[in-house]
């Protein structure tokens, strides 16, 4: 049986203050929508429905999606009126999950279960115990206890319903041909004058069909995101899952509380993270890592032993066995750190390689090199590969040593052995083995009048 999802994601999201829709809004880096509709096809879904309405241009610039049909919904009139935009996409033999655009965390084993529990039952809903459901549609059931009758809107309850803490998420499972049925009988006679979703539920009582329930591992999968403040506590536990997962894995975190992941980390064992580090993209991480506090990897690999300093940035590069990263280093795109290779103390790497075993200790610029084993670059030194056109590249040879503060012009090649004077500027290629001495005679005048202030 073909499973066809809903997503309601047409609301505007006034309570967030911004131009953005508010199912746009991200959590660990994914806009809210794209990580519901991440779950579903995980789920292994046929087709997704996407309910839109506020913000459409950007939302369709966003979310790209092959099996996504795109139902425009330029009225908000309710939760059931936006489930009726889907029907043209939804077949009778259809199972039709329905979900909301702004509860990011809902799991696929949670809808797995509820996949299970429709198995047995016409309509599966999930459902959530709160301790304060202020707000909040109430679950209605017999006398028994086991089925659901209605789902009833806080503002529509009496005294006595709004005092039960099980209450609807939103969330549920229909065949398609009873839910086109329900929905073209649905009425707006409710203190907001709209088309509820949630009475379908009692029609499917009244027809005698059976309703029965799931519940999430935690109700925070369930969560609505309504402003700053709900975004905000919805990323923190996001995080903190995060944080569980790394630990389990082989991490030790100095503060679960002060991590970031912001697309998809895998970690090696005895792996140490510090305070306030951010990964973003893949990242993947060896075993016997340390990592300082304030780092930021994107969509890079770090290999066993590696040591990767305080407030060091790298962005899709490759970070050798047993290399040492920064304090204070940037390794941009393309940077290629080979077997213990050194980059120290404000370094920047771009599309550059260091062979194994060299090192630049301080302060240089390596852009379009490459650097072979065992080099030793001294503080100061940069790369000129751009010249206003074109870039270019730098070789350097094995053991080569180059002298602080040089600057080497490319295309240039310093040969294997080579040795580069301090404050050279290297304009033509040296031989293996040959000392390059690149600049000015030192003059000394005496008499020399320093100027004085007027």
């Amino acid at each position: 049986m073909a499973l066809s999802v809903v997503i309601l994601a047409a609301g505007k999201g006034t309570r967030m203050q911004s131009s953005l829709p508010k199912v746009l809004h991200p959590i660990g880096g994914v806009p809210m929508v794209q990580r519901i509709i991440n779950t579903v096809n995980e789920l292994g879904a046929d087709a997704i429905n996407l309910v839109y309405g506020h913000g459409a241009e950007l939302l369709q610039k966003t979310i790209q999606e092959d099996n996504l049909n795109w139902c425009l919904q330029a009225e908000q009139l309710g939760t059931g009126h936006a489930v009726k935009q889907a029907t043209p996409f939804i077949q009778p033999e259809d199972d039709v999950l329905v979900l909301v655009g702004d509860a990011p965390l809902i799991k696929a084993e949670t809808l797995a279960q509820l996949q299970a529990v429709k198995q047995t039952a016409d309509v599966a809903l999930l459902t959530v115990n709160l301790d304060d459901p202020t707000g909040m549609g109430r679950i209605i059931r017999d006398a028994s206890g086991e089925n659901i009758t209605a789902i009833v809107e806080h503002k529509d309850a009496s005294d006595i319903q709004r005092a039960i803490q099980e209450i609807n998420t939103g969330v549920m499972i229909l065949n398609g041909g009873d839910l086109l049925g329900w929905l073209d009988g649905l009425e707006n006679n409710n203190a907001q004058g709209e088309f509820y979703l949630t009475d379908v539920i009692a029609m499917a009582a009244n027809a005698g069909k059976t309703i029965r329930s799931a519940q999430p591992a935690s109700a925070v999968e369930v969560e609505g995101v309504n402003n700053r403040v709900h975004l905000s506590k919805l990323e923190r536990a996001f995080q903190l899952e995060q944080a569980h997962h790394a630990m389990l894995a082989g991490a030790t975190l100095a503060d679960p509380a002060r991590f970031d992941v912001r697309g998809e980390l895998t970690v090696g064992n005895d792996v140490t993270i510090d305070v306030n580090c951010v990964f973003e993209g893949k990242v993947t991480i060896g075993n016997n890592v340390k990592i300082g506090p304030n780092c930021i990897l994107q969509n890079c690999q770090i290999s066993d032993g590696a040591v990767i300093e305080a407030n060091s940035i790298i962005q899709e590069a490759h970070v050798g066995e047993a290399c040492q990263v920064g304090p204070y280093a940037r390794l941009r795109p393309g940077s290629v750190l080979e077997t213990k290779a050194k980059v120290g103390n404000f370094v920047e790497m771009k599309k550059s390689t260091l062979g194994e075993g060299a090192k630049a200790n301080h302060l240089t610029y390596l852009g379009d090199a490459t650097v072979g084993a065992n080099a030793n670059i001294g503080a100061g030194t940069i790369t000129c590969n751009y010249d206003g056109v074109n870039k270019s590249a730098t070789v350097i040879g094995a053991n080569a040593f180059i002298g602080s503060n040089s600057a080497l012009v490319a295309p240039v090649n310093i040969g294997a052995m080579a040795t580069v004077g301090a404050g050279s500027v290297v304009t033509k290629d040296v031989d293996d083995d040959a000392l390059a001495i690149a600049r000015a005679k030192q003059r000394q005048m005496t008499g020399w009048e320093r100027p004085t202030k007027k």
